[in-house]
């Protein structure tokens, strides 16, 4: 963001991240969006800058890549925060790091919520273990589980959440309600009814008022893992309202004044149309949005000079050219046969002759000349006229840079319209770097660029 072309237009509320980190009342920050847009990346720097800034933070991210322990020189995350080294703690704040693992957080509930003989019966039943594994919705109900326990045990100050890389960003709000409602819906409580009335009571119920049923099920699903589904509902019959209560409690942490919901786009309309819906649900929802990071965004340290006028140059400097790569080959017989006189009899070369292959060093003169390359008279020459490859060059460069301000354009175009969708929401941008991040110096960066304001370029 090196020029106003790159820059957020006037209208546009600007949005002022380190206010936003450093104003203790924000617990919560949620980095949300599609696939791809990096979502991760700007946790992780939001996370390192609130640190450095005084806060006791700790990333809690959901991403499988493990991009985030690599960039903050971590060897493994796990479902324990690990403190994060190298950050500088001289304003008081701290940084650790996690990866939910959804099994273990599941597991951890069943632990927390039944005695040890009833919860290792639930650990050992092969359809939790699938459950706990690999259900839909299940990695995105165990993320609101983990940022519950997180917020209700007050270590820290500032919880920034990477929430799971879905097909969409909506699945994070969407499936804990989906889990919930199926492990306290209609469904699971049938199979539950044979558990509540016991003993032979319960087996007539079973054979007389569930035969069709069952027998219907035990076609569809397999008689064994009807079998394993009653058993982990009979087991887990004293939990199942808890999952609801703890996803309501976790849903409402969520729209609490203290939540902040950044939604993460690329400056693509694909990527921007989605952060257009994910604003509108979160509005829906009630939930606090504090604005959108739009990620990756190209910049040109001469945006002044137009596509159009950077192609008319380029135009102009390969038209009408003379071959000067052809002049330089007829010039280099004449230079050989000019110090092959010296060499014969010519005073100045025989005694500037060195092994090292350097032949006559005076001043340019008519005649010397380097091994293998035209005379420093004849390169002074043609340095007061561009030569063919140089004007190659510089027109190949003319081109890169319009592909460059069209790319450019484009972006603008794709941000307007935006932002005219939604004036009222806050936007900075952060612009893109040449290389992947993969340090805590390039999650500083990313951060230094997240709070830069409007026309700002970086120090």
């Amino acid at each position: 963001m090196t020029s106003d072309d790159t820059t957020l237009d006037a209208s546009a509320p600007w949005l002022e991240v380190d206010a936003l980190i450093d104003d203790p009342r924000t617990r919560i920050v949620v980095c949300c969006g599609s696939g791809g847009v990096g979502k991760t990346t700007t946790a992780a720097a939001l996370g390192v800058r609130a640190a450095e800034r005084g806060r006791k933070v700790v990333v809690l991210t959901i991403d499988p890549a493990r991009r985030l322990a690599q960039s903050m020189g971590i060897s493994e995350l796990d479902n324990v925060p690990r403190q994060v080294k190298g950050v500088d703690e001289s304003a008081g704040g701290e940084l650790h790091a996690m990866m939910l693992d959804m099994k273990r957080t599941f597991d951890e509930i069943v632990e927390g919520h039944a005695d040890a003989e009833r919860a290792r019966a639930i650990l050992e039943n092969p359809f939790y273990q699938s459950l706990s594994a690999g259900f839909a919705g299940t990695q995105e109900y165990m993320a609101m589980e983990k940022l519950g326990q997180l917020r209700a045990g007050d270590a820290w100050d500032l919880i920034v959440v990477d929430t799971p890389p879905s097909r969409s960003a909506l699945d994070f709000l969407d499936a804990p309600k989906r889990l919930g409602s199926f492990l306290d819906g209609k469904f699971i409580r049938v199979l539950m009814a044979p558990a509540k009335v016991g003993g032979r009571a319960g087996m007539k119920f079973l054979n007389v008022g569930m035969s069709m049923m069952t027998g219907t099920l035990s076609k569809l699903m397999g008689g064994q893992l009807l079998r394993d589904v009653q058993t982990f509902v009979a087991a887990m019959d004293t939990m199942f309202g808890g999952f609801r209560t703890r996803a309501d409690a976790t849903y409402r942490l969520l729209q609490a004044p203290g939540t902040a919901f950044l939604v993460v786009a690329a400056p693509e309309r694909d990527a921007l149309r989605e952060a257009a819906y994910f604003v509108e649900r979160l509005a829906a929802e009630q939930m606090p949005l504090a604005g959108l990071v739009l990620n990756r965004v190209h910049g040109s340290g001469a945006a002044q000079l137009s596509a159009e006028r950077a192609l008319a140059a380029a135009e102009a400097l390969t038209e009408g050219l003379p071959d000067r790569a052809a002049e330089d080959e007829a010039a280099a017989p004449e230079a050989d046969d000019a110090n092959s006189t010296s060499r014969d009899g010519g005073s100045p070369s025989a005694e500037n002759l060195e092994p090292a292959g350097i032949v006559d060093l005076a001043d340019g003169k008519t005649g010397s000349r380097t091994p293998g390359g035209p005379s420093p008279a004849t390169a002074a020459e043609h340095a007061t006229s561009p030569s063919a490859p140089a004007a190659q060059l510089a027109a190949g460069l003319l081109r890169l840079h319009a592909e460059r301000m069209q790319v450019l354009a484009r972006e603008r175009r794709t941000r307007d319209r935006f932002t005219a969708l939604h004036p009222e929401v806050p936007v900075t941008e952060v612009g893109a770097l040449p290389g992947d991040v993969h340090d805590l110096a390039g999650l500083r960066t990313i951060g230094d660029r997240l709070a830069l304001r409007p026309g700002e370029t970086e120090v």
